[in-house]
């Protein structure tokens, strides 16, 4: 193994120190050393850096616990903006979101059948948007997508809603906005974007963010780090089988769980013009309104019972338009895990609703290429 070199060792020091002031409200130089095992002296030295940059910022004093009362250091919010894009709604939305998650300016358009280059040419539409918003400076681009994503490469491999295979859509956008750019599964932002900002979740924690709206899908995080699978698919449980000679999915194959427990799925299987209809129908005591998002939620509970017996990740979270339909829903789905999983196993697990609806992705796409790299955030002298 290499030995690092200096200019490395310094920027991991700068990096994890930036870490820690950003996954905390305010916190001194002298716990911010405790935290990292750095010196005092390398972590002065690397926050009078952040000073300089204007990344962080002192905000008043903490409590003294002997000798001097600890000044506290906090990152600046709005020193710098990100790109969040969320392509996996029957609209696209994307944000400018500051360095606390706070979105600043949004822009959203219409997604009915456009795919392919009519797909694309509305995300470029969407992005030349919030770059004219002239919130300076922007960073970086990051981009919830459906489907299969090689995140690394940045390539969407496949997509069905939007008719994309193997679209190397970082690097168009990276090429088109000179930009860094990053590319994940919706479902896998949506779990970063509920693990960063959603509250509630402790560092390093397991979850498990379960997104149910037109698709279905998860996002695994394991030790707070998002676990992608060899091949970027991991959480893909909208196209496993649960019904054998079932209804025909948009994948080819017959009886996935997005056939059954999708919102797409229940408002078919109604014959409703849209959720919202559907939506009503369940609210007045429509007996097949009920069926049909009873069986919904059954199907989803089955699922993530065998989750639970795979991964033992005691936190699930649901989040997406099938949340809309609240505790019965809610109360079907868990009911279905209870009886499929050991129930040792299912009583340990907390399944719960989350709290940032289509904001997750944005933000956690954004947060996520933040996460992956700290580096954008400083001049390419530093």
């Amino acid at each position: 193994m290499k030995k690092a070199t200096h200019q490395q060792t310094k920027q991991h020091n700068r990096d994890l120190v930036l870490r820690t002031i950003f996954v905390n409200e305010s916190i001194s130089r002298a716990e911010v050393a405790r935290v990292t095992n750095l010196t005092r002296t390398t972590v002065s030295d690397v926050v009078s850096g952040l000073l300089a940059e204007g990344l962080v910022e002192e905000v008043g004093r903490g409590e003294s616990i002997g000798g001097k009362t600890p000044i506290l250091l906090s990152i600046v919010a709005d020193s710098r903006y990100l790109i969040g894009l969320n392509l996996a709604q029957d609209k696209f939305i994307g944000a400018v979101v500051n360095l606390r998650g706070e979105i600043k300016e949004i822009v959203e358009a219409p997604v009915h059948d456009d795919n392919g280059e009519k797909a694309l040419e509305i995300v470029y539409q969407l992005l030349d948007q919030l770059i004219r918003k002239k919130l300076k400076p922007i960073v970086g681009i990051g981009v919830g997508a459906p489907g299969l994503i090689h995140t690394r490469e940045g390539v969407v491999v496949n997509a069905v809603n939007l008719a994309w295979q193997d679209l190397p859509l970082g690097q168009l956008l990276q090429k088109k906005y000179k930009l860094p750019v990053s590319v994940l599964n919706d479902s896998q932002a949506t779990a970063i974007g509920e693990y960063v900002y959603g509250g509630g979740h402790v560092p390093d924690e397991n979850l498990i963010v379960v997104n149910v709206k037109h698709g279905i899908g998860a996002g695994i995080l394991i030790d707070g780090q998002l676990f992608q699978g060899d091949g970027g698919g991991a959480g893909e449980i909208g196209h496993v089988v649960v019904q054998e000679n079932g209804e025909l999915c948009r994948c080819g194959k017959r009886g996935c769980l997005e056939t059954i427990s999708s919102a797409r799925a229940v408002v078919q299987q109604m014959k409703m013009n849209s959720l919202d209809d559907v939506i009503t129908s369940f609210r007045s005591g429509d007996s097949k309104a009920n069926a049909v998002v009873g069986k919904a939620g059954h199907y989803l509970g089955t699922s993530l019972a065998n989750l639970i017996g795979i991964l033992n990740i005691q936190k699930i979270v649901l989040t997406g338009d099938m949340t809309r339909f609240g505790d019965e829903w809610l109360n079907a789905v868990s009911l279905s895990m209870q009886t499929g999983a050991l129930t040792r196993m299912a009583e340990s697990t907390k399944l719960e609703i989350g709290k940032l609806d289509y904001r997750a992705c944005i933000l956690g796409a954004s947060a996520f290429l933040l996460l992956d790299d700290y580096s954008l955030l400083f001049n390419e002298e530093n």
